[in-house]
């Protein structure tokens, strides 16, 4: 694997002096998936060095396991779920620990599945989904990778946008994504939304079909975000800067041309990291999907690291986005103050320092997107935003005579 790096780039300016890394070695978490690759690339490759840091990679097992392996300092920074980091802020099924989100990792790239068994019995469209699910009968399963993270609200999403409520007409459960495809064989669910490799591994493996991907739920849509703990961001902001600097170095290398998209994905597929072959990883990865029942496309909005920028900034109006997704499923039972939270946890100001220092530009911190269902999303109004829809799971009678704030 070459690296390329950019002739902008001066690190030597960040490591000298009192802009020095507070902290040289860091323990990095993450979990076996494609997305994963930036920071395997980071501290693999070269790419830390330069910028006074030493990364030790941590595979872990569970989300549930990286967050708590986060929280009592066993880990630095993580390639974190954007959900599960507010979520912990938020104090949502866990302590509240003032959290730090330093970057997007990526954006795209996740899968929902339905087993084989769905496939031979019709279930091959949106429309049959819905018709079996309110037929009657026993209700499906559908699993996800924590209770707060990007694939449960993408599915939520997907399924309520298809009629169906995903807290009343189906049951849903918590599962690592490496453990999804097992799931599926030993018919413990009936699909899975997770991160890839697993969706293309289940096709592979024959245990099931790809029936939506996370990116024509939202194109572009945030996903993957390297986090901290705002305790470690006041006692190391000069390693902070300088990991994400690296982690920038990396993300813009892997999305530089497919032949570095190739190398990357031969590097994180082996038994060391993501533990996948390589065949079932690299074709998403590139953005050439089969969903395993008969269609075939290059995606327009694949999974990628960088987009020159704009994949990495961490916007204020995608983190509102998972809030008023929060509010709307009754995972917060009053409104926070949806920009002031998401002031304190995007830390903008590290971000800006460490991609204007290797000639990123750094676009508007709020961005407007059109999701599946045709409603539009800019972070303007995300109090009536979680209440617009008609499928949800918000407290009518406990909202009664207040007030947005």
């Amino acid at each position: 694997m070459t690296q390329h790096r950019s002739p902008q780039a001066n690190p030597l300016a960040w490591v000298n002096g009192s802009d020095a890394p507070e902290k040289s070695l860091l323990n990095l978490g993450y979990l076996p998936l494609t997305d994963s690759a930036s920071l395997i690339v980071a501290a693999t490759q070269g790419f830390a060095e330069p910028y006074g840091l030493s990364l030790k990679l941590h595979r872990q097992a569970s989300w549930a396991g990286l967050r708590d392996r986060l929280l009592n300092g066993e880990l630095d920074a993580v390639q974190g779920l954007y959900g599960l980091i507010y979520g912990v802020h938020l104090g949502i099924g866990s302590a509240q620990v003032p959290m730090a989100v330093l970057m997007g990792l990526n954006q795209n790239g996740q899968a929902i599945n339905l087993a084989a068994d769905m496939q031979r019995a019709g279930v091959t469209d949106p429309k049959a989904l819905a018709k079996r699910v309110h037929q009657g009968g026993a209700q499906l399963r559908f699993a996800q990778t924590f209770p707060t993270g990007t694939h449960a609200m993408w599915l939520y999403y997907w399924l309520a946008a298809l009629g169906i409520h995903p807290l009343k007409d189906v049951d849903t459960l918590v599962v690592p994504p490496s453990l999804m495809v097992q799931h599926l064989e030993a018919r413990r669910i009936d699909g899975f939304c997770a991160g890839e490799p697993w969706g293309a591994c289940a096709i592979q493996e024959g245990q099931g079909f790809t029936m939506a991907t996370s990116q024509s739920i939202w194109p572009d849509h945030p996903e993957k975000v390297l986090s901290t703990t705002q305790t470690f961001v006041d006692q190391y902001p000069n390693t902070a800067r300088a990991l994400v600097m690296a982690i920038l170095d990396a993300s813009r290398f892997i999305d530089q041309n497919e032949d570095n998209r190739k190398s990357t994905a031969q590097l994180i597929s082996s038994a060391e990291f993501v533990d996948a072959p390589v065949d079932a990883l690299l074709p998403r990865m590139l953005g050439h999907y089969h969903d395993g029942n008969g269609e075939i496309w290059q995606d327009s909005h694949p999974l990628r690291f960088h987009g020159n920028g704009a994949v990495n900034v961490p916007y204020l109006s995608d983190a509102m986005w998972f809030m008023a997704q929060f509010r709307r499923w009754g995972l917060l039972r009053d409104d926070p103050d949806y920009l002031a939270v998401a002031q304190q946890v995007q830390k903008l100001d590290i971000y800006a320092d460490a991609a204007s220092a290797l000639g990123i530009s750094v676009p508007a911190v709020m961005r407007s997107s059109t999701l599946m269902d045709g409603r539009p999303w800019d972070g303007t109004d995300p109090y009536a935003y979680a209440r617009s829809f008609p499928l949800h799971a918000l407290d009518i009678h406990h909202e009664l005579g207040r007030t947005p704030g």
